[in-house]
C-alpha cells in the first residue's frame, strides 16, 4: 500500500490542503474499509479498478471515476475491485465552495460526478487529461491549472465563515460559536445559513469532527491508550461525551476501532496528520 501526499501551489494553500495518491496491489485483500468523516471534501479521480460503495449490508453503487466526495457525517464503506490507483484533491472546508456554484448541502453524504459540477465537456477534457498524464507531477499541474483558472472567476470566501473554520481548527473543534461570534447572537442564523451553503455542514458538526480528528490522530499515533486521557486532551468534556461521538462518526467503540481491520484506510488517512 502506497499512499503520498504532496503540497499544494502558494495560491491555493488556504483552499487545498494537499494533493494524495493511493496504490494498492490487486492482490492485496484490503475488503471493505470503513470511511470516516474527516472535515473535508475531496475531489477524486479513479485511475485503477472500479470502487464499491456499500449503501446497505449487501447493496452498493460503483463509486463515478472522476467524483467529489462532500461532506460526510457518517461512516461509509467501501471495497476496492481490484488494483487500486487514485490522485485526489483535499480540500479544506470552506475551499470548494470557491470552485463551483451550487449550494455545497447538495454535495454531503454522496458522490457527485463532475460533470454535475463543471459541465459535461469541461468535465470530460480534465477527466482525460488526469488519465492520460504520465505521472503524479504531471496530474498535478493540470488540476492547479484547471483550478487556478475558475479561482479567477469568483469571490473571496466570506471572512465569517473562514474565520469560524480557523478558530474551529486552531481551538480543535472545542471552542463555541457564542465565542467566535464574540456573543454577537444575530449573527448566528446568518452564520448557519453560509455554512450550510459553503461548507454543506453546521458549523456545530464541523467543530465535532475536527474534535474527533484531534482524538482519532492521539489515538492512532499511538500518545495513549488511555479512554479517559484522550477524552481530556481532545477538550471533550468527559468519557462518556467522547466514545458517544467517537460512534456517532465511526459507527464503532474506540476499542473496537483499534482491532477493526476494516478501518485500515481511514487509519492510513489520519496517521501522521
Amino acid at each position: 500500500m502506497n499512499y503520498q501526499t504532496f503540497q499544494p501551489h502558494p495560491d491555493l494553500k488556504s483552499l487545498v490542503d494537499c494533493y494524495w495518491t493511493l496504490e494498492v496491489p490487486a492482490e492485496n485483500d484490503a475488503g471493505r474499509q470503513r470511511i470516516i468523516p474527516d472535515g473535508c471534501i475531496e475531489m477524486a479521480f479513479i485511475l485503477g479498478d472500479d470502487i464499491k460503495r456499500y449503501t446497505s449490508d449487501n447493496e452498493f453503487i460503483l463509486q463515478p471515476r472522476a467524483m467529489v466526495l462532500g461532506q460526510t457525517i457518517e461512516p461509509f464503506y467501501i471495497e476496492p475491485t481490484g488494483f487500486v490507483n487514485t490522485f485526489a484533491i483535499r480540500f479544506y472546508p470552506y475551499g470548494f465552495a470557491n470552485f463551483v456554484t451550487i449550494p455545497i448541502k447538495n454535495l454531503v453524504n454522496k458522490e457527485t460526478h463532475i460533470e454535475l459540477l463543471f459541465g459535461n465537456k469541461t468535465a470530460k477534457e480534465l477527466e482525460q487529461n488526469i488519465i492520460q498524464a504520465t505521472d503524479t507531477k504531471q496530474r498535478i499541474e493540470i488540476i492547479e491549472k484547471f483550478l487556478l483558472a475558475k479561482l479567477n472567476d469568483k469571490t473571496t470566501i466570506d471572512k465569517i465563515v473562514k474565520t469560524t473554520i480557523d478558530t474551529l481548527f486552531l481551538t480543535k473543534g472545542s471552542t463555541s460559536i457564542n465565542n467566535v461570534l464574540k456573543d454577537d447572537i444575530s449573527k448566528r442564523r446568518q452564520l448557519e445559513r453560509k455554512f450550510q451553503k459553503l461548507i454543506g455542514i453546521s458549523p456545530k458538526q464541523l467543530g465535532k469532527v475536527i474534535r474527533l480528528q484531534t482524538a482519532l490522530n492521539i489515538l492512532l499515533n499511538k500518545q495513549s491508550e488511555n479512554f479517559t486521557e484522550i477524552a481530556y486532551e481532545s477538550d471533550y468534556y468527559d468519557q462518556a461525551h467522547f466514545i458517544k461521538d467517537f460512534k456517532e462518526f465511526t459507527g464503532i467503540t474506540p476499542k473496537d476501532f483499534l482491532k477493526d481491520d476494516n478501518m485500515i484506510l481511514s487509519s492510513l488517512f489520519y496517521k501522521e496528520q
